[in-house]
């Protein structure tokens, strides 16, 4: 039996402050009377967010405590860097202002704290938090920190008002080039405050607006792809967290099938969509759809060239946790190396 490979990069790890007054410390007096905490106004969990067991018995916040969360996860699976998405939920907000003001203050905490005091050994990697309303300020909040050694990517949610193939995103995307950092986009605040739903209206159910988050991936991607996002930034990277997986291969097919004929309408595109994935998108594992048949998932993994996208992720502390040991059936050992650490030490240049 081959051994595994024992190097293993998370892709998708939520911390949080301690405290707000964390935060706070970092925001201009004038912002210290706005609430800094929110998360999805309109569609809430129904039952719980996190793991039962992932609270600190310390009485901390569950994703708070960094000797807990390295004995649960660090420890526990032999994680040899965390990609930290910390999530200021500025994205909804009609204040601009103060959207960018709560991201950047989040971006000085988990410098000062998690990529910093709580990061000896350098496994943490940090997200810049960026709001997109403001793509001005987004791209100068990504010079602020692009020189800092343990910020590996550029973090905004998938909530937009507008297909992140649209120009105005361009200063972000523009910036991202110039400093190497790869854009990551986490599912979430679609429909929320001045976002728009993916989907045909609202749904009414959490369990259909959770389904439906890969539709508003599927939107973006659409968008960057047609719109020539990777003709205008030849050096650009884009990650897609926590929108699931299987989605992709029939998308491409179908994206592909229509180049064929209105490719007349999109000049600009120099190859199929799908011949831009490979250099320029992975997409994390969880959640991962499970076929009843293990065998179709392994299709599905081979049909979405798995082998160069995909990149293993937990989503700790969350409730549906992927447990790097029970995510996947068995897998091939070069495929195995590839998703749970190759691509994503390629990608991210560690």
């Amino acid at each position: 039996m081959t051994t595994r490979s024992k190097k293993m990069i998370d892709c998708d790890v939520h911390v949080a402050p301690q405290h707000v007054d964390e935060i706070r410390k970092h925001l201009d007096p004038k912002w210290h009377w706005r609430p800094l905490t929110g998360g999805r106004d309109l569609f809430r969990h129904p039952t719980y967010v996190d793991r039962t067991d992932a609270a600190p018995p310390n009485g901390l916040p569950t994703g708070s405590d960094p000797e807990f969360l390295r004995k649960q996860l660090i420890d526990e699976y032999g994680i040899t860097h965390a990609i930290l998405l910390h999530r200021s939920f500025g994205n909804p907000m009609p204040f601009v202002e103060f959207a960018t003001a709560k991201a950047s203050a989040y971006n000085d905490w988990v410098a000062e704290t998690w990529l910093g005091r709580y990061n000896a050994d350098g496994v943490f990697k940090g997200s810049i938090q960026i709001s997109h309303q403001d793509p001005a300020a987004s791209a100068r909040e990504i010079e602020r920190w692009a020189g800092h050694p343990h910020m590996v990517q550029v973090l905004s949610d998938s909530g937009a008002r507008a297909p992140y193939g649209n120009r105005m995103y361009d200063p972000i995307y523009e910036a991202c080039q110039k400093y190497d950092l790869p854009f990551a986009t986490h599912v979430g605040t679609d429909g929320m405050g001045i976002n728009l739903q993916a989907s045909v209206g609202y749904p009414s159910h959490y369990i259909e607006w959770s389904t439906a988050h890969s539709i508003g991936y599927q939107t973006h991607l659409i968008s960057m792809l047609i719109e020539g996002v990777f003709e205008r930034f030849p050096r650009l990277r884009v990650v897609l967290v926590e929108g699931g997986v299987s989605w992709l291969p029939t998308l491409l097919w179908r994206l592909d099938t229509l180049y064929k004929q209105y490719r007349n309408e999109v000049p600009w595109l120099k190859r199929k969509p799908s011949e831009y994935i490979r250099d320029h998108v992975r997409i994390t594992s969880q959640p991962l759809e499970r076929p009843d048949d293990d065998r179709h998932l392994l299709r599905m993994l081979e049909l979405a060239d798995a082998e160069h996208i995909l990149m293993f992720s937990s989503d700790y502390p969350h409730w549906d946790f992927d447990s790097p040991r029970l995510a996947f059936p068995k897998l091939p050992e070069a495929l195995h190396r590839r998703i749970f650490y190759e691509n994503a030490k390629e990608f991210y240049k560690l």
